[in-house]
């Protein structure tokens, strides 16, 4: 295939991603009503229409959710603002399981992370098994945070999640309301999000699919110009292009013969050189202290990474560099403390030296 097809071939997929694109657009772009749904007391609660500008909210309506469903049902206009619609729904702190949790000032980085490894140890579930959240990060002194983690039991929440979807709504949005005088967090955290389907704005829709289907064929006309003003040229240089790799690929085979054994010397000084999992792991248990243990090792080129459990983190850095064999300890990830661990959980990445997989 010439260049010049080449590139008609990769203009072609191009255009036909873009026309994917508004499709999937089209069942994104919505107007959607906004109801919120606060649970004011156990299972029971109050429905609310947000209105829009010149519409007529309806009154808001009360029902609870039991083992036998809701009752009593949803009037008939109500079931006509919901079709499509975004619900959003306040939930009562007390449904749900809070623990605090302390980690390192750096875990805000990547909070859900860490949490979710922890899921299992602050609760009787594991993270697949409950639906959680946390409030905002406090400063507790020493370089460490708190935070408050909340949690239930995603069978807990599907019934009224069944619920809402069996309404025919766009989207759920599920919040937790908290003590409003609850020093560590906000009054409402969101637990989770998921969309059920998507109502179509016909307006919108025509407006964006004529400016992107002028776009699309503005850009293929201008492909096949260029294609074809350009072609001449594009096969002369890939004719060029070939010669040149024919020269080089004689010039190879003609010196292979002469460098063949600087080539295999070259491997052989490659293999000495690489490092070994066997002799960092027999250089470490040199090294580390009796109350450390290591539970994954991975090296890769000349980096080591090491993650194990110690009753001093900070002490690893200075212990590792003091070996000729490694350089440029650092911590490549927080170190954390949970409740059933006998130490300090670390995560530390050296540079092994030039000469570490050679014999001595």
């Amino acid at each position: 295939m010439s260049l010049v097809d080449r590139a008609r071939s990769e203009y072609a997929t191009w255009i036909a991603s873009v026309a994917e694109a508004v499709v999937t657009a089209r069942g994104r772009i919505s107007r959607q009503q906004v109801v919120r749904l606060v649970e004011t007391a156990a299972n029971v609660f109050t429905m609310h229409m947000t209105a829009a500008p010149k519409q007529v909210a309806l009154a808001d309506v009360q029902f609870s959710l039991g083992e036998d469903g809701q009752d009593p049902p949803l009037p008939e206009p109500w079931t006509s603002v919901l079709r499509g619609a975004r619900v959003e729904v306040e939930l009562r702190a007390a449904r749900f399981l809070e623990r605090p949790l302390e980690l390192p000032r750096r875990a805000s980085e990547f909070m859900d992370a860490m949490i979710r490894s922890q899921i299992d140890r602050l609760t009787p579930w594991t993270a697949s098994e409950a639906a959680f959240s946390w409030t905002s990060p406090v400063d507790v002194g020493n370089d460490r945070i708190k935070v408050n983690v909340i949690a239930v039991p995603k069978v807990k929440l599907n019934p009224l999640i069944q619920l809402i979807e069996d309404w025919g709504v766009g989207s759920v949005a599920l919040n937790v309301s908290l003590d409003p005088a609850s020093p560590d967090g906000p009054r409402s955290i969101k637990l989770l999000e998921r969309r059920f389907s998507a109502t179509l704005d016909v307006a919108r829709v025509r407006g964006a699919l004529n400016v992107a289907l002028l776009s699309v064929v503005g850009a293929a006309a201008l492909a096949f110009v260029v294609g074809d003003f350009l072609g001449a040229r594009l096969d002369a240089e890939q004719q060029q292009l070939a010669a040149r790799i024919a020269e080089r690929r004689s010039a190879v085979r003609l010196g292979a013969g002469a460098g063949g054994d600087a080539a295999q010397n070259l491997l052989v000084r490659r293999k000495q050189a690489t490092p070994s999992a066997v002799m960092a792991l027999e250089a470490l248990s040199k090294i580390l202290p009796d109350d450390t243990y290591v539970t994954e090792l991975r090296i890769e080129k000349d980096k080591l990474q090491i993650v194990g459990i110690t009753q001093d983190a900070p002490a690893l850095v200075n212990l590792i560099e003091q070996s000729p064999l490694f350089s440029r300890a650092t911590f490549f990830a927080p170190t954390t403390r949970a409740a059933n661990d006998p130490g300090e959980r670390f995560h530390v990445e050296v540079r092994l030296q030039p000469s570490f997989g050679s014999k001595t």
